[in-house]
């Protein structure tokens, strides 16, 4: 099996965007897309009507041809593939996803009410990261990623020095470190010592990111520590970029949440595209 990027797309404004984000990925990444469309029965389970489900059915298959033939449109030399699901969107391309690499799915503007469970469930319940985007023409060439020195932010690095070298994009890594809910209570003696905090959490950041910088020694790097929570510095960085990149939880994150507060944070409120990314244990 080739690897792939799998797209859900539903014919929308936000879906066309993810669509067209998803055929410069697996351009980049020499992957075929994979084009997946989640129609859904909208009676009631009771009311069986064979007739009108096939015409459903048709729609469905209607809107994910035009899809397919839009990607193919846009990069002819690109493999792509066509799924037609039922069901939730989010737990669709869950079960299509056992091929991918990456999903990529569309969002509305930041802030909207209108955003959907698939853009909140299907990050934190994927085995892979997943990509919501909010706009499909890169403005800045920057990547934005938060740093935390966790197991989480190790895997947001990761992915956005990938996705860095594969654009040519420039790199910024974030931390912001002001966030005593977050430590062991040992470390609260550092935010009453701001010299200490800085000197403590520059170190981490410097750490975290030496590493994949050797990895990726092409890729132009900045990093910024901000005595500032992550959400607020995060939020703040992204406006001047492109994407942001984020693990699925932090340090902070306790009991069962399936995404941290910070990454919930970027999907509802990032101007830019999010991609959240999964620590090993996750796998």
């Amino acid at each position: 099996m080739y690897p792939s990027v799998l797209v859900g797309y539903d014919g929308t404004k936000e879906s066309e965007h993810a669509l067209r984000w998803a055929v410069e990925e697996a351009r980049l990444r020499r992957s075929e897309l994979v084009v997946c469309h989640c129609w859904r029965w909208p009676y009631p389970i009771s009311h069986v009507d064979s007739d009108l489900e096939e015409i459903v059915k048709r729609m469905g298959l209607h809107v994910l041809e035009h899809g397919v033939n839009q990607a193919r449109d846009l990069a002819p030399s690109l493999r792509v593939r066509q799924r037609l699901a039922d069901g939730p969107a989010y737990a669709a391309l869950m079960h299509e996803s056992y091929e991918a690499e990456l999903i990529v799915i569309g969002s509305h503007e930041q802030g909207s009410p209108l955003i959907g469970s698939t853009v909140l469930q299907l990050p934190g319940r994927a085995r892979l990261p997943v990509m919501v985007v909010r706009r499909p023409e890169p403005a800045h060439g920057r990547i934005v990623v938060g740093v935390d020195g966790s197991a989480g932010s190790d895997a947001a690095l990761a992915f956005a020095f990938e996705e860095a070298a594969l654009r040519g994009w420039r790199l910024e890594a974030v931390y912001g470190c002001w966030e005593p809910g977050a430590v062991a209570g040992s470390d609260l003696a550092l935010f009453a010592d701001e010299e200490e905090l800085t000197r403590s959490c520059g170190a981490t950041l410097q750490r975290a990111v030496a590493a994949w910088q050797h990895k990726y020694s092409r890729v132009e790097v900045d990093t910024s520590l901000v005595l500032e929570g992550p959400r607020t510095a995060l939020l703040h960085a992204a406006e001047r970029a492109d994407l942001v990149v984020v693990g699925d939880r932090g340090t902070g994150t306790v009991g069962p949440l399936l995404l941290g507060a910070t990454s919930t944070a970027l999907l509802q409120h990032s101007p830019c595209t999010v991609a959240v990314t999964h620590s090993p244990r996750r796998s």
